[in-house]
């Protein structure tokens, strides 16, 4: 069962039985030193720089959601996918999220904006942290060094309130 228990404090969260209510992917494509991002433009986070992502639909495999995702959002096909890490995002109004996150190393076809979205090419070592979530600059690091990873989080909105990351073999 999801968990819809609202809590302030990382300390109090049971993280070896916590579910989240919504699984959702990123993907982030990465190609001669740049990485694509986007300017979401509507729904959690609109306003904010990210990777294109979103839910699973009823069924799908992450791997399938992420693909999905990148196509509708920026009409591009990622290719040369790697799954990287997950993250568990709880908030204290009750929201959950368990976000698989993978990385593709190009994609066909050139990004557009859509609905959802404006594509943002940006060097690795320029990638606009400041506004992007807080937890950003924790994982994506660790993501583009390939590095496997598990992050938790608590926020308040768009307060992180605590966070944990460990490292996979």
């Amino acid at each position: 069962m999801a968990n819809t228990r609202s809590y302030t404090r990382f300390e109090d969260i049971d993280w070896s039985s916590w579910k989240a209510e919504q699984p959702a992917v990123l993907l982030f494509v990465i190609r001669d030193g740049q990485v694509l991002l986007i300017h979401k433009k509507r729904g959690l986070g609109a306003g904010k720089i990210n990777a294109p992502g979103g839910r699973l639909d009823n069924g799908e495999l992450p791997l399938q959601a992420a693909i999905r995702e990148v196509q509708e959002e920026l009409r591009v096909t990622p290719i040369g996918i790697e799954h990287c890490g997950e993250l568990c995002f709880q908030f204290v109004d009750g929201l959950s999220i368990h976000v698989e996150v993978f990385r593709a190393r190009d994609c066909e076809g050139e990004p557009q904006e859509t609905d959802e979205a404006t594509p943002i090419w940006t060097s690795i070592e320029q990638i606009p942290f400041d506004k992007m979530w807080a937890d950003d600059r924790l994982w994506i690091p660790l993501m583009l060094a390939r590095k496997k990873f598990t992050g938790r989080f608590l926020f308040d909105g768009d307060a992180m309130l605590g966070h944990e990351i460990e490292l996979k073999a």
